[in-house]
């Protein structure tokens, strides 16, 4: 009690408040419209919350991460456009019902499972955390570093048909963060070059990615205005509706928990789990994919329950399962707020203050959501190539606010021409950051370990080591499994 006292406390303040209100609705109307996302709005927005408290910068973020999936459903099921690459599935029952004339009642539907799941989720990790701040101590930096390795592994082996491609995404981010000044003053990876000798900053990575080649695509690509009818009549009978698919909803939800606290997993696995679980469930398993209702619960629900889960390796252990995460993970180090064992079990009231707060946003967009929608389709029709012209300045402007270095604006750009070509190949891109942040972990806490280590064994003696050295050994051993098994029957065709 006294730490949900305190947690309360630290969220009571003006600027803390002010930050969760402008986050959860920034969120949504950058959700909403087609072509930003959260990654391109979180990327931009990174250096300007380093001034910021963590709490603040934080919230601020979460608030963004956390709504941006309410809002992409609205493009989704009224425009069969997608606001965000998680609201994919969305549209292939969202759009079919607004076909139909059901365009209100597929908002309504998605609006309470997208609440539904983001609630659960809360609440569920905040129950855990007394059992995680206890499990967590029992990490040392053997742990973490198998940890994070098996987050790399988990990475590239989601990427289906794409694994090799991925795995050099990887390690092409790990080299990265290899590059500047060793501890030991040396040179790695400089070329000669003096203005390399200060590293590649994962901030401008991050903006040259998501944001810089975003705005590349959205100014190359032709201008497109999106339009969309307006509703008409309330949307409250969404809760109602949605409590005759409890079974589906909790499934969806609980399948978003389990799926947001494995690293490098995330929200595409859970739905597409939750959804086919769903189907498989149904009783009207082929109105899936034409309008079915609970098609539309599966989705919102499970997508809007990862963001609460996804900050648990995070927070516990410090290691980020996907890209957001890992640029959140860039606002504790500027503060020297070490994610990890320590923060759990020393600053758990910052933990659930960072839980209420995804609380109180998924309550803040909800309201939001039931009177606004309208005002947020003509959001929708923002030109995209302005769209493009703003993210591209904004970025840059970002860029140039980390070190006032007009060399990593040059980075940045280059990194942008880079990504726009991944983009247009289809290429992965998280892979690169998630191997800039987790190959720094590794490299960090393998340096430590081997203080304690003198053979190859004892990096796994002990029983959690073990554990996560078996789940490598197992991931690794399905995955190839898999391929065997694809290309016996390709044979057979």
């Amino acid at each position: 009690m006294d730490v949900l006292f305190s947690s309360f406390g630290i969220l009571a303040r003006w600027d803390v408040l002010v930050a969760l209100l402008i986050g959860s609705i920034g969120g949504v109307i950058i959700g909403a419209i087609p072509g930003v996302g959260a990654a391109v709005a979180i990327a931009i927005l990174l250096p300007a919350t380093f001034i910021f408290d963590p709490i603040v910068g934080l919230t601020a973020l979460l608030g963004i991460y956390g709504s941006s999936m309410y809002g992409g459903a609205i493009p989704a099921i009224l425009i069969n456009t997608p606001g965000t690459a998680v609201n994919a599935l969305t549209t292939y029952d969202g759009y079919p019902m607004t076909q139909r004339g059901e365009g209100r009642r597929a908002l309504a539907l998605a609006y309470s499972a997208s609440f539904f799941g983001g609630v659960f989720a809360i609440l569920c990790l905040i129950l855990l955390s007394p059992l995680l701040a206890s499990f967590a101590k029992n990490f040392g930096s053997r742990e973490i570093f198998l940890a994070a390795l098996l987050g790399i592994v988990l990475v590239i082996v989601a990427h289906r048909g794409q694994t090799l491609i991925a795995a050099a995404m990887a390690f092409f981010g790990i080299w990265l963060q290899t590059i500047g000044l060793a501890l030991d003053y040396s040179k790695t990876y400089t070329f000669g070059q003096s203005w390399l000798a200060s590293g590649v900053n994962l901030i401008v990575v991050v903006l040259g990615l998501f944001a810089i080649s975003q705005a590349f695509v959205l100014l190359i690509d032709k201008d497109n205005s999106p339009k969309a009818e307006a509703l008409t009549g309330g949307i409250f009978q969404g809760f109602k509706e949605l409590m005759g698919h409890k079974r589906v909803v909790s499934i969806s939800a609980s399948f978003g928990v389990i799926m947001g606290m494995i690293p490098g997993v995330g929200e595409f696995t859970a739905q597409f789990m939750s959804y086919t679980s769903a189907r498989r469930l149904s009783k009207t398993p082929d109105q899936f994919g034409n309008g079915s209702p609970e098609g539309l619960i599966a989705s919102e629900a499970a997508n809007n329950a990862v963001p609460p889960a996804a900050m648990i390796p995070l927070l516990a252990l410090g290691i980020p399962g996907e890209a957001l995460t890992a640029m959140m993970l860039s606002v504790f180090y500027v503060h020297n707020v070490v994610p990890g064992p320590q923060l759990f079990s020393g600053q758990l009231d910052f933990v659930v203050a960072l839980y209420i707060a995804l609380l109180i946003l998924n309550i803040l967009v909800f309201i939001f959501l039931l009177f606004s929608t309208n005002l947020l389709l003509k959001i929708i029709q923002i030109p995209t190539r302005f769209l493009g012209i703003v993210i591209l300045t904004l970025s840059f402007v970002g860029v140039y606010s980390l070190r006032n270095s007009a060399t990593d604006c040059i980075m940045a750009a280059f990194i942008g021409v880079l990504g726009y070509i991944m983009k247009r190949l289809n290429l992965p891109i998280v892979p690169i950051i998630l191997g800039m942040v987790l190959g720094e972990i590794m490299q960090a806490k393998l340096r430590t370990s081997m203080l304690r280590v003198k053979t190859p064994f004892d990096m796994i003696d002990r029983p959690i080591a073990f554990v996560l050295f078996c789940l490598i050994l197992i991931v690794l051993a399905g995955h190839f499994r898999r391929i065997w098994l694809d290309h016996k029957a390709k044979q057979t065709q």
